[in-house]
């Protein structure tokens, strides 16, 4: 079975995972400049220096066959201090970088925001907390769809956007201070960050020629067991975690059970006079997601009087009938598949996967290729997972991007351990090496994927 001769195959990946050169050319700090090394993480310095070796990086993502690259702006990098003057040499680097893609036949999809607030925003406004900083935002993204839109057809606002409200990091990946915040900080910081993608979203549908998606890190969650309590909390994840966001990027509204839930536990909203209205102009092209793994809830794990969007931080347990990586991810091929008819026949609208892979501790001997048997049967399953959605579900993927998958980056927690790569990047944590690029053993068979269209696989 081969895939439609449109559809995309590509690499997924963020600026602050990547570039390095984090006081070069003007850049400003963000909150990962300030952080430091620990004994199993590096700093973000230097990452892999796609920003000096990228064309290096492009040119196997050229030869693995792939059509698109998802790739992060970093906002300190065009805006130093996030609502000032732009940089015109970081926006420069960017117009080159975007050149040099389409150059080599990949297209450009291009996310505003991974995490990565400027560090002037967080210390003085305490990130998207801040209204401040949602308008701040809403310039930046204007800003960069004014310059790069002629060219870039494919645009995300938020990596991920329900972890801000879901996640125990969620504030700090907002830009925001972790202690004393509240449930209705919660929600409220859920309600900015919306407000900051319906603005873009709007402005592009507007204003371009190009389709913009909403991201979620796609919460595929199994009751435990068959006890009507697991059953309830499942679905509730689902609704709060997942849906409560798709139903705003296609249908331009929240749920009803969001608004019966803040009335019923007294979250004071700070909703703006035109906030609903912009709200309801709200549509996305397709839907975005990424996916790793599934879980599994407890109900019984649940304290008492805990709020849906924090189940997860108290109920998942290990699901018996799956794999795990040495990391503890589930490793659940059906859950993509899942996935991916759900969003479909509840959206109607195209689906598409731009984050899948899996991370493992890998060593280079200095000589031969790495074995990596584990990504390629990973890989494989995935895949032959999203092509029976396609073939025997009928549902409507545009592509497939896996997470790091062409080059190694740095882990979310700046782990360079944790390798998602078919090519090998030559760092450890605290040694940089020489950073030289050295294809494994999945390089050849994922080129082999692609180039037969996810046939021979």
């Amino acid at each position: 079975m081969v895939l439609d001769k449109s559809f995309y195959w590509g690499n997924s990946t963020s600026s602050m995972q990547t570039e390095g050169a984090w006081d070069k050319d003007g850049k400003g700090k963000s909150v990962y400049d300030i952080r430091e090394a620990s004994e199993n993480a590096s700093d973000w310095k230097v990452a892999t220096d796609s920003y000096h070796r990228y064309k290096e990086d492009f040119d196997y993502m050229e030869d693995l066959g792939m059509n698109m690259y998802r790739f992060q702006i970093s906002w300190s990098r065009v805006n130093p201090d996030g609502d000032g003057d732009f940089n015109e040499k970081g926006i420069k680097f960017y117009d080159q970088f975007i050149d040099d893609l389409i150059e080599r036949g990949i297209e450009p999809m291009v996310c505003l925001y991974h995490f990565d607030m400027p560090l002037n925003l967080a210390e003085k406004y305490d990130g998207f907390m801040s209204r401040h900083v949602v308008d701040a935002f809403v310039r930046y993204g204007q800003e960069m769809i004014n310059r790069f839109g002629h060219k870039v057809k494919h645009w995300l606002t938020f990596n991920e956007q329900n972890l801000y409200h879901s996640h125990p990091g969620g504030f700090k990946f907002a830009g925001s201070k972790m202690d004393g915040k509240t449930l209705s900080d919660s929600y409220q910081l859920q309600h900015n960050v919306m407000m900051a993608h319906a603005q873009i979203a709007n402005y592009i549908h507007e204003n371009t020629d190009g389709q913009v998606s909403g991201m979620l890190a796609y919460q595929e969650v199994y009751p435990f067991s068959s006890h009507p309590e697991d059953i309830k909390v499942a679905r509730e994840v689902d609704e709060f975690l997942n849906h409560n966001l798709l139903e705003v990027f296609v249908n331009g509204r929240y749920l009803n059970s969001f608004w019966k839930f803040i009335e019923n536990n007294n979250i004071d909203l700070e909703i703006l006079e035109d906030d609903l209205e912009i709200l309801s102009k709200v549509k996305s092209d397709y839907l975005t997601f990424s996916y790793y793994q599934s879980l599994t809830i407890d109900h019984r794990k649940i304290p008492e009087g805990i709020s849906p969007n924090e189940y997860m931080n108290y109920g998942i347990v290990d699901n018996p009938y799956l794999e795990r990586t040495e990391w503890n991810w589930q490793i659940d091929p059906l859950g993509f598949r899942d996935i991916l008819n759900k969003m479909y026949y509840r959206y109607r609208i195209p689906i598409f996967p731009i984050e899948n892979g899996i991370g493992v501790i890998e060593e280079w001997d200095g000589e031969n290729p790495i074995e990596d048997d584990y990504r390629i049967d990973y890989l494989r399953k995935h895949i032959q997972a999203m092509k029976d959605a396609v073939f025997i579900d009928g549902v409507e993927v545009l592509g497939y991007l896996g997470w790091g998958i062409a080059v190694d980056i740095l882990s979310s927690q700046g782990d360079m351990r944790k390798r998602y790569g078919v090519v090998y990047v030559n760092r450890e944590n605290h040694d940089l090496k020489d950073l030289k690029r050295v294809p494994k053993k999945s390089y050849d068979w994922l080129k082999q994927v692609i180039n037969s269209n996810g046939e021979d696989l």
